[in-house]
């Protein structure tokens, strides 16, 4: 007996339109997790990640969202909203810690390990020293690595959430690896940090 396949976003987010509270469970289940850890990585709050991933949801359901599936997924529309949120956050002064760590002498936040993904890739001090880099990011390149290396997200949806061409987000990309392995040059145990971004490197 086969199970009958997985409901796509967009039937998810009909449902809802017709109101149902059971499909909107679902679609918070799928997403909310990634949104999450996008947020955090983005903010360094757990706090604020809370509020940016519920603040999202809470759009989704307002009927003028302003989705279109022909101009990407609903994944990379969420993302978006995610994004556009923390930058909001940043502007207000409300994130608990400065999102842009644009200078060298500014001390990263310590992320939090919910939900982490990394955390079964290699030892906790190569993990730390990861996060550490990536939170050291400027916003631009900090954004893009979340996206893509750290949730998987593909380069199309990565467009959609960040408002650029896809290009830009492989430019982007690029250039934010090189960044991220200098920094992890730096670190005391850099053999251990970059045994933690091998993986993260493969996810091309």
């Amino acid at each position: 007996m086969t199970s009958a396949p997985l409901e796509t976003d967009d039937e998810l987010l009909l449902r809802i339109r017709s109101g149902d509270e059971g499909a909107f469970l679902t679609l918070y289940r799928r997403r909310q997790a990634a949104l999450f850890r996008f947020a955090l990585h983005m903010s360094g709050s757990a706090p604020a990640a809370e509020d940016v991933t519920q603040e999202v949801f809470l759009a989704l359901l307002r009927a003028d969202c302003g989705y279109d599936s022909s101009r990407g997924t609903l994944s990379g529309y969420l993302f978006g909203i995610a994004r556009k949120l923390v930058l909001r956050q940043l502007d207000r002064g409300r994130a608990d810690v400065a999102l842009d760590l644009e200078a060298e002498d500014s001390a990263p936040p310590q992320l939090s390990v919910i939900d982490d993904p990394l955390l079964d890739l290699t030892h906790r001090e190569g993990i730390e020293a990861l996060r550490r880099a990536v939170a050291a990011l400027p916003r631009r390149y900090r954004e893009v690595v979340v996206l893509c290396d750290l949730e998987e997200v593909d380069y199309a949806d990565a467009a959609v959430a960040l408002a650029c061409p896809i290009g830009t987000v492989r430019s982007r990309l690029h250039r934010a690896r090189g960044l991220l392995l200098d920094k992890l040059n730096q670190e005391r145990n850099p053999r251990q940090a970059l045994g933690a971004l091998k993986p993260v490197r493969c996810l091309l």
